[in-house]
Formats: structure tokens, C-alpha cells, sequence
């Protein structure tokens, strides 16, 4: 079966016959690493998700797989070194989403990091993350790091500390997460909406869910529940009546982007705002993207906007560290809100928060996973999955074996790994010229679709005359045709957000194909004149909200 909206119900059909051992509420990138570890371990596991995947905070994040160099400054030490070390295994196993990248650190007088206490905080993050001799951190001089990147502010500029992140597309990772699950025998489904809990003697024993895209609603038994709905952990807790103790504590960030003339920054940078806080600001595809604030939220979880405050208080930081790029609120092309659920501290402002996870198991059984980073969810993953063996072991006498996520490739990473990925590219931009592709389109199809690129270049040939009949790039219609047939995309937001991220980088791409797009999901869908005109307005709404920020927080 592929993972098609096309073959939705017989999706929904499995996932109501088949004796479930685990379902997952929640398809960010906690809920598929718990789906792919739990499937490999032998489980039979169904996700729900009530937006599309990764709709939710995973496809609003600053799009860094890091090792968290802030956390040493809260001397979160466990934090450092095992996010570090997940770093490197999210690299491996899927190095077509996840690309080593050189950050610089400047230091000022006065700042926040001085020389002295970088290179040693430094020091220790090589140590305890397991850094890779080639990617241990190096420390520049002044001119050195002026002539790495022209634009900084050279006004009292001490040199700069200089180590390897991880750039990622966040979204793009849970979806191949999510694939490897569902290739490995776990059913999911997205747009479908938890309503209730299902109990039986006190012990949950399913869910209600209602089908967003038909208004049906069916029931999903299994032996044990998994809430990892990000932001809405605490709303599913609350069906439960086990909201109580720690609870979640919402944060929100926002990303600004622009295009690489207007902003050309040549090389990434982790900066001080004048509050003292740090922000990034990454160069990607032609684009320079900058952010985030932190501030805490408290209005539509589902729907975070930027506010002016959010937009003015970026832009200043830009102008506080590249003054002479002379930056305005004109120049923002695009942006992103998200909003981080993070486990609620007392006295501690939101940057302060701890990042670490936490699991919740409530009277009913409901298990709750909340906290945590991007980063670090395979880990997470393994320990709730852990739980989940445990207590079937206990109680059904079932035994499963421990995580072997370490090594495995997610869905398009079988290129032999990162060493193995250079090859690989070589080898399919052979391909890709043998079908008429020019190399710049060829490499960024590689590294997107990984090992899944040849199923692209056959729909881009299968389809290259049809394309034309429909109005568009034949290229645009085969990751359309991946998306749908194999992504679970269902729309036109699935596509221009999370499968291609263009209505962030390539917002004037999303204004030329928006049109024949959603002419073509249509008519593969059936929809219905009013469906077509609400998923129409829906992306209109998020291109116009990409641009234009809220006065303030409406509660």
C-alpha cells in the first residue's frame, strides 16, 4: 500500500482491524520516532495526527539539528553531551535532510562570550558532544573572522569562535521518519482529530477520531496510548483529568527571511541581541533566514502569528550585528511562527526553561511525552518505547527486543551514509542529465528526495508531456506526484509548506505554481467546488500571514 491520502480509507480500515499494541497520538517528530522505534521492535502501531505532520512545532523550528552550546551555559551538561552524540546519528542515518554547517560566534567587548570562556565552553562541547576531529572547533582572529563574513559589526570585535552545527529541514525529517515507520509496517494518517479517549474499567483503551477531511468519526483500540501532541499534550491530558503537576509551559519563536541580495550572508553566524540573549542567522538556498525570539504564548496554539514586537524585535537584532546591510521590515520575504512546548519551571523566564523531556504516566494508562528537542527524539522515542515494553511485557508477557535506531537509515537515507552520500550525488547527476535535467535542478532533487530520488526522476519522465496538458513544470508535477503518492499529502498547504518548504524559501515559486497546483490536487482528490475555494483561501491566508505581522497576541 502506498502512503497515499488516495488509499485513505483502507488506511483508516487497518488501523480499526488490526490489533494494535501502540497508538500514537500526535505526527510531529516525537510521534514518528516513537512510531519507527516501536515498529522496528516488532510492535503493531497505528499514529493520529489532527493537522498534517510535522503541522505543529516541527516545522517551525530554527531548522538546526545543535548541539545545544547555549544549555552549557545552564550548565545542562547530560543535555550537551547526549544531544551532541544524537546529532551525529541524525546525520548518518538521513544525510539528505541533515548537512554539517560552520557557525561562527563572534565576541565583543562586552558581550555575552569572551574568548577566554568560549574556546574553554567550546573545548568541553567537542568533548562531551563526541565532536569528529575534522569538526572540532577552531578559534579566529578578528580579521580572520571579518573576512569569513564582510557584514559583521567590526566595532569592538574580539575574533570568534568557530564550530560545526547541523542545518536540517525539520519537516522534511519527521516525514522520512514517519515513511521509514510506515515502511516498516506502521499505519498513520494525518487530519485526524482525537475528539475523545476510550476507556474500559478505568484504563484507556482507544480513541475517538474524527476525520477532518470527511467529518466521519471512528474509534482505534490498542493496549497502550502515547500522547506526544507537542503544544496540545496538556489538552489531551485534560480529556484524561490527569492535567496536574507539571505542565507545559508554551513558548513562542518567530523566523524572519530574505532574500541572499538584499542580505548576503555568506556565512552562518550565533549572535548576541542587545538583550543578551542569541540569536542565529543562517544562509540556505539563496535566502538568509534569522531568528528566533522567545517570548511565552498563550493564544490559538494551532495558529501562531508574528506580531510587530516579534518582526521589529529581529530586525533590530540585525541592525544591532550587520548595521551596514541597513535592514527594514520591507525586506522580509517570508517568515515562520512556532510555538515550543517546553515543561513548565517556576521563576524561570522562557529562554531559561529547561529543554529536557519528561514522561507522564496518568491512573488511566495515558502515557505523555512532553519537552525536549528536535535533536534529541530518537532518544526520546527509545525511552517511552521502553516504557511501552515494559508494561506489555508485565502485563501481556510479550518480550520485545531493546531500540536499534542508532544505525537505521530513515526513508531516503540509504546512500551509505554521509561519506557514501557524496558518491551517491555523483552517481545520480549522471542520471539526472541521461533525463534531460540540468544539474542545479538534478543536485537539489538529490539532496531533498535522497535514495527516494528515483522514484521523482520516473514520475518527472512518466509525466513530462502530461505536465504540459496541466499547465505545469514537469518538474513541479513530479514532486507533486511524490508528495500525494507517497507523502500522505492531501493540501495545497501539505506541499508548499511541509514537503517542499518553499512558501518559507521560495515564497515567489509558491505565487506562479499555486494555481496549476491546486488545480491538479482537485482533480486527483474529487473535491468539491467549496473544498477547492476553502484550501485555496487557507494558503492564501499563510502567504499573506508569511508576510504580514498582527499588532499583538489576541488571548
Amino acid at each position: 500500500m502506498q502512503f497515499s491520502n488516495l488509499q485513505r480509507n483502507e488506511i483508516k480500515q487497518k488501523m480499526q482491524d488490526e490489533a494494535l499494541d501502540l497508538l500514537v497520538i500526535g505526527g510531529g517528530i516525537t510521534g514518528a520516532g516513537i512510531a519507527l522505534d516501536a515498529t522496528t521492535r516488532g510492535m503493531k502501531v497505528a499514529v493520529v495526527e489532527m493537522q498534517d505532520f510535522a503541522a505543529g512545532t516541527s516545522s517551525r523550528s530554527t531548522k538546526l539539528v545543535h548541539g545545544g552550546l547555549r544549555y552549557l551555559k545552564q550548565f545542562e551538561i547530560k543535555v550537551v553531551a547526549e544531544v551532541g552524540k544524537e546529532r551525529a546519528i541524525v546525520y548518518e542515518n538521513g544525510p539528505h535532510v541533515t548537512t554539517p554547517e560552520w557557525m561562527m560566534l563572534p565576541f565583543y567587548k562586552g558581550g555575552t562570550f569572551g574568548p577566554f570562556t568560549t574556546n574553554i565552553g567550546l573545548k568541553v562541547y567537542d568533548f562531551l558532544a563526541g565532536v569528529k576531529k575534522q569538526e572540532r572547533r577552531k578559534m579566529l582572529k578578528p580579521n580572520v573572522a571579518m573576512e569569513r563574513e564582510p557584514l559583521l559589526k567590526s566595532e569592538g570585535m574580539k575574533g570568534a569562535g568557530y564550530y560545526v552545527e547541523y542545518k536540517t529541514d525539520d519537516a522534511r525529517l519527521t516525514l522520512e521518519v514517519m515513511k521509514k515507520a510506515v515502511e516498516k509496517g506502521a499505519v498513520a494518517l494525518n487530519y485526524m482529530k482525537v475528539t475523545d479517549l476510550l476507556y474500559e474499567g478505568g484504563k484507556v483503551v482507544g480513541v475517538q477520531v474524527l476525520d477532518l477531511t470527511d467529518d466521519t468519526v471512528s474509534e482505534i483500540y490498542a493496549k497502550k496510548i502515547v500522547n506526544a501532541a507537542g503544544p496540545w499534550v496538556d489538552t489531551i491530558r485534560e480529556k484524561d483529568g490527569s492535567k496536574k503537576g507539571k505542565t507545559l509551559q508554551l513558548t513562542k519563536g518567530i523566523h524572519l527571511v530574505f532574500d541572499g541580495e538584499r542580505f548576503p550572508l555568506k556565512q552562518a553566524i550565533y549572535f548576541d541581541t542587545p538583550d543578551g540573549r542569541m540569536i542565529f542567522a543562517i544562509p540556505r538556498e539563496g535566502k538568509t533566514y534569522v531568528g528566533t525570539t522567545d517570548t511565552v504564548y498563550e493564544s490559538d496554539i494551532t495558529h501562531p502569528r508574528m506580531t510587530v514586537a516579534d518582526r521589529d524585535y529581529v530586525l533590530h537584532a540585525i541592525d544591532f550585528m550587520f548595521p551596514n546591510v541597513k535592514i527594514t521590515a520591507d525586506d522580509v520575504e517570508s517568515s515562520w511562527s512556532g510555538v515550543r512546548p517546553l515543561i513548565s519551571e517556576e521563576g524561570k523566564s522562557p529562554s531559561e526553561i529547561s529543554r529536557k523531556d519528561e514522561i507522564f504516566v496518568s491512573d488511566s494508562g495515558l502515557m505523555s511525552i512532553a519537552g525536549g528537542k528536535l535533536t534529541g527524539y530518537r532518544k526520546m522515542a527509545e525511552g517511552i518505547v521502553d516504557l511501552v515494553a515494559k508494561q506489555l511485557n508485565v502485563e501481556e508477557g510479550q518480550h520485545y527486543p531493546a531500540a536499534h535506531t542508532v544505525h537505521l537509515p530513515i526513508s531516503g537515507g540509504d546512500v551509505g551514509g554521509s561519506k557514501g552520500f557524496e558518491r551517491f550525488i555523483e552517481q545520480k547527476l549522471i542520471e539526472g542529465k541521461e533525463i534531460g535535467l540540468d544539474q542545479v535542478t538534478s543536485e537539489k532533487l538529490i539532496r531533498r528526495y535522497g535514495s527516494n530520488v528515483d522514484i521523482v526522476f520516473d514520475l518527472y519522465k512518466n509525466n513530462y508531456e502530461h505536465a504540459k496538458i496541466e499547465k505545469l513544470d514537469p518538474v513541479v508535477l513530479a514532486m507533486l506526484r511524490y508528495a500525494i503518492d507517497y507523502e500522505l499529502a492531501y493540501r495545497p498547504i501539505d506541499f508548499f509548506i511541509r514537503r517542499t518548504g518553499a512558501l518559507f524559501f521560495n515564497i515567489n515559486w509558491v505565487q506562479e505554481y499555486k494555481q496549476p497546483v491546486i488545480n491538479h490536487m482537485a482533480k486527483t482528490f474529487n473535491w468539491t467546488k467549496e473544498i477547492k475555494e476553502n484550501y485555496t483561501k487557507e494558503l492564501e491566508q499563510q502567504l499573506y500571514e508569511a508576510v504580514h505581522p498582527i499588532e499583538d497576541e489576541i488571548n
